[in-house]
């Protein structure tokens, strides 16, 4: 038996373990919030343009949801998964309703990562295929099965340094410098052929089900050219292949419609959701199938489940968020991010090291390169030198990166981004009851942090 004695606490955050852990950081201690400002221990406020983990999109104490988790709690605060619910029921006949088309089944579960993996698990079993094609540079989660989806080589290496993840393959996303500069009809029509062509070669027959994000996460918030959606819905017809659509970010209005793929004018086999269905109040995530493939699940047993899946008191949150979105969140939200796009190119165009804005919505990404060069400053995934790689691996991420220093410059001036896959980039993507006010305020210190670090 070890003597070891664990050193004494001199503060509660020491005994917790922060996830996405480096010794090196400084971690934000956030103790309250409200709408789209939080708070640390020592009373400073900051506007919180990165929703947490973009998550919360009804904005940090929110009345209404507050109340119905209180209220559910006070009713009954645990019911099984295994057992029918009345506020679970009233909640997957909601999102049935503001799902997409056809959309009309709900499987709940616990987190985002936990939802892909359902729609997995569902697409081979009535595909009876056991293959699933993602992009490289993309982003579905970081336990084990999700982590096999997901493009990042920071969380596949994590996850594969003592047991290899099977059953994904992986295609180019729709980008310009994936498909040697081209854009517009171009580049959809290249990338799509390229999917078929991955496809193809995996073997379409062992192909279940492709799962890609409507507008990229954390991998950038890079959207697809016009038309690439409709071809890939036509492949997967083609090929008998389910198209998933992961809507974990970009659900609940974070794209300005319901659901992502709504801008995009497509209709999907599955959705997955999670964070912006309680706004992030409480753990909750799922997927929504069509009918074709809910009937088929509901046909024999699916021995599978989660002890906190559909757990009341977040079905409750998700009543709640959904009945604010509904009340004019959702439009107003899209109104401001219209607002915030025009912000950000503007302060773009006044900086050289800012290569690209891109997203959608309220969910934008500033990528940096070196405006001699066009290359980034630093990639996380390729260092610099031969040297550093050999000794280091492809996944190191030593060096001074500038986009980091500028993140902290704008955290220091009251505004907290998020860093993107790979870290070239600064993902921003505020609350939606956002103000146009308090976007002025913060794109003004994103302004000054550019100037500070790269000028």
């Amino acid at each position: 038996m070890s003597n070891h004695q664990p050193p004494t606490q001199s503060d509660p955050e020491d005994a917790a373990i922060p996830h996405w852990y480096d010794a090196d950081s400084d971690r934000l201690e956030v103790v309250e919030g409200d709408g789209a400002t939080v708070y640390d221990a020592d009373g400073t406020a900051y506007l919180d343009f990165q929703s947490q983990l973009y998550c919360c999109n009804a904005g940090h104490s929110n009345e209404a949801i507050l109340d119905a988790m209180d209220e559910q709690a006070r009713r009954i605060p645990y019911v099984s998964s295994a057992k029918h619910n009345d506020t679970r029921s009233k909640l997957a006949t909601r999102l049935a309703e503001v799902a997409p088309g056809t959309l009309s089944d709900v499987y709940f579960a616990v987190s985002g990562s936990e939802a892909n993996e359902t729609a997995v698990a569902m697409a081979r079993k009535v595909q009876d295929g056991h293959k699933v094609l993602t992009r490289w540079q993309s982003y579905h989660g970081g336990t084990y099965g999700a982590g096999s989806l997901t493009g990042d080589p920071s969380t596949r290496t994590s996850l594969e340094a003592h047991a290899a993840t099977t059953g994904a393959g992986k295609f180019l996303p729709p980008l310009p410098e994936c498909f040697g500069g081209a854009e517009g009809e171009e580049l959809a029509e290249r990338a799509a052929d390229h999917v078929e062509f991955v496809l193809r070669n995996e073997g379409a027959d062992s192909v279940a089900a492709i799962v890609m994000e409507p507008v990229a996460g954390t991998s950038g918030a890079y959207t697809a050219p016009e038309g690439y959606f409709e071809r890939l819905r036509a492949i997967c017809d083609e090929y008998d292949v389910l198209l998933v659509a992961d809507e974990v970010i970009t659900g609940f209005g974070r794209c300005g419609e319901w659901f992502g793929i709504e801008t995009e004018g497509v209709e999907p086999d599955v959705i997955t959701f999670a964070k912006g269905v309680t706004s992030a109040y409480v753990p909750l995530a799922g997927v929504v199938v069509d009918e074709a493939i809910g009937a088929e699940i509901r046909e024999g047993s699916y021995d599978l489940g989660q002890t906190f899946a559909g757990h009341p008191v977040a079905c409750a949150a998700g009543l709640a968020a959904i009945d604010e979105y509904a009340d004019g969140l959702i439009e107003h939200g899209a109104a401001v991010g219209d607002y915030l796009e025009e912000r950000l190119r503007n302060v773009a165009a006044d900086h050289d090291a800012v290569a690209e804005v891109r997203g959608r919505g309220l969910l934008w990404s500033l990528v940096f390169a070196d405006p001699e060069t066009g290359e980034p400053f630093h990639h996380p995934w390729a260092p610099d030198e031969p040297a550093e790689r050999e000794e280091d691996g492809p996944d190191s991420d030593d060096g001074d990166n500038p986009v980091a220093e500028f993140r902290e410059a704008a955290q220091d001036r009251g505004v907290i981004l998020g860093s993107g896959r790979p870290d070239v980039q600064a993902i921003v993507s505020p609350p939606l009851c956002v103000t146009e006010a308090e976007v002025d305020r913060a794109v003004d210190a994103i302004d000054e942090a550019i100037a500070a670090v790269f000028d």
